[in-house]
């Protein structure tokens, strides 16, 4: 334990800033996975009330996203990263559903 007064206050206020970076960066990962799973569900299952939830959480990420870089407990290119992230995991859901058609038997009806 340091015995200067102020070298006692910077261990003090880098507490203080671990523990809050500790539960931005939780928070993160959180609405992180609730996203993934949300766009997982509307992928399988595709409604107007699903797309409307994964926005939704969408939403809330990028917005956590950009506090926490506001905040200086993200780089800015790791937050751009997390966020390049999420819109990729959608378009290669959205796309995976799209480019897999029912499979087709050769007399032209659809097989089960």
């Amino acid at each position: 334990m340091a015995n200067i007064k102020s070298a006692i206050k910077r261990i003090q206020v880098a507490e203080r800033n671990r523990l809050r970076n500790k539960s931005y960066k939780s928070a993160l990962r959180t609405l992180m996975k609730k996203y993934f799973t949300a766009v997982e569900n509307y992928a399988s299952n595709p409604t107007d009330e699903l797309k409307t939830e994964v926005e939704q959480r969408m939403s809330k990420a990028y917005s956590k996203i950009d506090k926490a870089v506001k905040r200086g407990v993200l780089h800015k290119n790791n937050g751009s990263r997390k966020k390049a992230r999420l819109a990729r995991f959608y378009k290669r859901h959205l796309m995976a559903e799209k480019s897999q058609p029912e499979s087709v038997v050769t007399d032209g009806s659809v097989a089960s």
